[in-house]
């Protein structure tokens, strides 16, 4: 890392402690997209909700996605943003602009390393949607081209600042589990698999080259908040194990017929895979995914303490009464969040709450966005660091290595290399813009 580089990268992180009061920037927020399909369609609506933004340029290869997306900044009071769609890489050229602090992708995930990359290199910020990474090599170039230019990235992994999510962070981090020793948390969710020809979408191609936990980042990043996982614990092995694969092929039978080409289809990846992963101070974490089963969406969180348990799936939690003893025969019983949620609410989700919970995925879109747009005006650390980033990326590429070795432990790298040792744990900030 050059020098100036240096004193910029310590600059920043050493600005955290400035926390909300920092003085907030009168200049807009100027943030160019790339990839403004489904998702990225609700992230640059939501982003033009918030004041001070200012969108001057979008890349998507799609010329019709491309227009539409153009129209919305228009409809929205802003001027039109220049458009950018000559080609796959035409995000390179748009980066380059001068009147950009920030880039944000929502392109397919082979797509993501290459956009954040590019816009680190060009001195922008830079969030990505999940997964960050799709290979070991790809999270260590996102740290490497941090800590080389100073530049910073996120993942935006949004339901890190889901409202149970941030209030158990507050529970944890005002000592209502004790020490916390054990979670459990997946990526629960049917998805189907097939466009309505019958092919697989992009992303169930995915599940024909790879068998691994290929999108751990939903579970994982709020677990490793809770469990200071680099902020002053690492992982340091895991160990993974995936089921059968059938779930596609029947879905496509019933869809499209037992004779149809994706019913015949050989899938590597299992339909339900198994992670569990060990960290220095001995917490333990069990990650699931399960996409190719009919199955309710659950996220499936647990965690477990020496004071008590919370579970996500009963939206229940039971904690040990300090000085009361339980009577003789009697079972340990759950109880409702409702009082907890009254005592325990998380500052940033008690001023932006009732705001946020009208936007998607239960207002952890919003409040997730609302923290990148003040670090980025105010020219403070991002909400998740590189380093998060990289480290909830890598479990795939460790979980395929570990399932293709007959679950043979693989060791998990470092990317902090010994900052988890003194890095505080997480504060998400109490602000608005």
């Amino acid at each position: 890392m050059s020098s100036l580089a240096r004193r910029r990268f310590l600059g920043l992180a050493a600005g955290a402690a400035t926390g909300a009061a920092f003085a907030q920037s009168e200049k807009p927020v100027r943030i160019g997209m790339v990839g403004v399909g489904h998702r990225g369609s609700y992230l640059l609506t939501t982003l033009l909700d918030l004041p001070d933004v200012q969108v001057p340029a979008i890349c998507d290869i799609n010329e019709a996605t491309l227009q539409h997306a153009q129209d919305v900044v228009e409809k929205a009071g802003r001027k039109r943003p220049e458009g950018y769609s000559s080609g796959m890489e035409d995000f390179r050229r748009m980066v380059a602009r001068d009147d950009l602090d920030a880039v944000v992708t929502a392109t397919p995930w082979n797509w993501h390393t290459p956009v954040v990359v590019a816009a680190m290199k060009a001195g922008k910020y830079a969030a990505t949607e999940v997964p960050a990474a799709i290979t070991l090599e790809e999270c260590w170039e996102l740290v490497n081209t941090s800590e080389q230019t100073g530049s910073q990235c996120m993942i935006l992994e949004n339901v890190c600042f889901y409202r149970n999510v941030l209030m158990i962070l507050n529970m944890i981090q005002q000592g209502a589990f004790g020490e916390v020793t054990h979670c459990e948390g997946g990526y629960q969710h049917y998805r189907g698999g097939f466009s309505p020809n019958g092919d697989p979408t992009w992303r169930t191609m995915f599940s024909v080259s790879r068998n691994a936990n290929v999108y751990p980042t939903h579970p994982i990043g709020p677990i490793c908040w809770w469990t200071n996982v680099n902020h002053g614990d690492r992982f340091t092995h895991l160990v993974s194990m995936s089921s059968a694969s059938r779930g596609l092929n029947a879905t496509a039978a019933r869809r499209f017929g037992p004779d149809s080409p994706s019913a015949k289809r050989t899938y590597a990846m299992g339909d339900v895979n198994t992670t569990l992963l060990r960290t220095e101070k001995g917490v333990t974490i069990v990650l699931n995914h399960d996409v190719q089963l009919p199955r309710p969406y659950d996220l499936g969180f647990r965690v477990q303490g020496t004071k008590g348990i919370y579970s996500n799936t009963l939206e229940k939690i039971y904690l040990v009464k300090e000085g009361a003893e339980r009577p003789r025969g009697q079972a340990e019983q759950w109880e409702d969040l409702d009082p907890y949620y009254r005592k325990y609410e998380h500052p940033a989700w008690k001023r932006l709450g009732e705001k946020a919970s009208k936007y998607s995925h239960l207002g952890g879109d919003y409040i997730e966005l609302v923290q990148f747009v003040w670090a980025v005006k105010n020219r403070q650390p991002l909400p998740i660091s590189v380093y998060d980033t990289a480290t909830w990326s890598a479990i795939t590429a460790l979980s395929e290595q570990s399932v293709a070795n007959k679950s043979a432990a693989v060791d998990f790298p470092d990317f902090t290399r010994g900052k988890w040792k003194t890095t505080k744990p997480v504060q998400v900030r109490e602000i608005s813009l």
